[in-house]
């Protein structure tokens, strides 16, 4: 039976700095980057800074690996239009920040961008998506790569390796299938359970450490604080979306009632000219005017005055 542990986003506000829960944030970047992680240290930043404030809708934090590269992990909660400028935003300035004054830009690190969000960001079906660079020619359509000599000077193979990668793991879209390892852990972050039968790295330290009876009495009133918060904060998006909702489509009905009465009123303008029309020309016929005369006068074809 599966148990209810504590949010992945509390877990990076107050557990994920603790070196010893450092196994299990190593476990979900290895299951998603495709590559092992080992956490050096947890980083500190203006924007990943602990707070007070529960009713914070992101929080995120910096942490870097044995191979000196670093790794931004943030959770959204609600909607934010401009969370795409947001991500290049937070990778640009890792960069910058950890490049030291007068070092070569050789010695820029290398940035992963981790983004799990739990809104609907841009249009898209799946449930993980990554983002990596590369440069194609215009003409003959291949790939620009590292000479021999940057391969050997910065131990690259592909040019993408200098460049940030980003990730977003759109948790709503996830079906509650876990079809592998990563998926469990996308399993983990939409229902914050770990079944017994999962395998994923991380998560088998998680069921001992992230588990919400595993907290103390103050630290549990504080995550029930913050999960009531976080119900809240959901309550008046979902009311403002209902009642936009329901405002548009009442706008839409008195639109379309507008649109319909115009529509009809010019129907009934147009009618009544070819109306005339047909009366002038039925008059003329009678009177033995031809149909060159009939014609120009009304507007009508010849088709149309030979069937009066």
């Amino acid at each position: 039976m599966s148990q209810t542990h504590i949010r992945f986003d509390w877990a990076i506000k107050k557990l994920f700095r603790n070196k010893a829960n450092h196994v299990v944030l190593e476990g979900f970047l290895s299951e998603l980057l495709g590559k092992q992680i080992k956490i050096q240290s947890i980083l500190e930043s203006e924007s990943n800074q602990q707070t007070e404030d529960d009713k914070l809708n992101r929080v995120d934090i910096v942490a870097e690996n044995d191979q000196g590269e670093l790794i931004l992990i943030e959770v959204q909660n609600s909607t934010e239009q401009d969370y795409f400028h947001r991500m290049l935003y937070g990778t640009a300035k890792l960069i910058t920040d950890f490049l030291e004054k007068g070092e070569p830009y050789g010695k820029v690190k290398k940035v992963y961008s981790v983004n799990v969000v739990y809104f609907s960001l841009g249009q898209g079906a799946d449930y993980i998506y990554k983002g990596k660079l590369e440069f194609r020619g215009l003409h003959l359509e291949d790939k620009l790569k590292p000479s021999i000599n940057q391969e050997k000077l910065f131990k690259i193979k592909e040019i993408y390796e200098i460049y940030p990668e980003y990730y977003v793991i759109k948790v709503n879209n996830f079906n509650d299938v876990a079809k592998n390892t990563l998926d469990e852990w996308v399993y983990f972050l939409k229902k914050s359970q770990i079944k017994e039968e999962f395998t994923a790295q991380g998560l088998t330290e998680a069921k001992e450490n992230l588990l919400v009876d595993s907290l103390s009495e103050e630290e549990r009133a504080n995550y029930l604080r913050y999960m009531e918060n976080r119900r809240y904060e959901r309550s008046i998006i979902e009311g403002s979306r209902s009642e936009g909702r329901l405002e548009g489509r009442l706008e839409g009905r008195l639109e379309g009632l507008e649109e319909g009465r115009e529509k009809g009123i010019k129907e009934g303008m147009e009618q009544g000219k070819q109306q005339e029309k047909i009366n002038i020309a039925r008059a003329l016929k009678q009177k033995g005017s031809d149909f060159d005369t009939i014609a120009e006068v009304t507007g009508l074809t010849k088709e149309e005055i030979e069937e009066l």
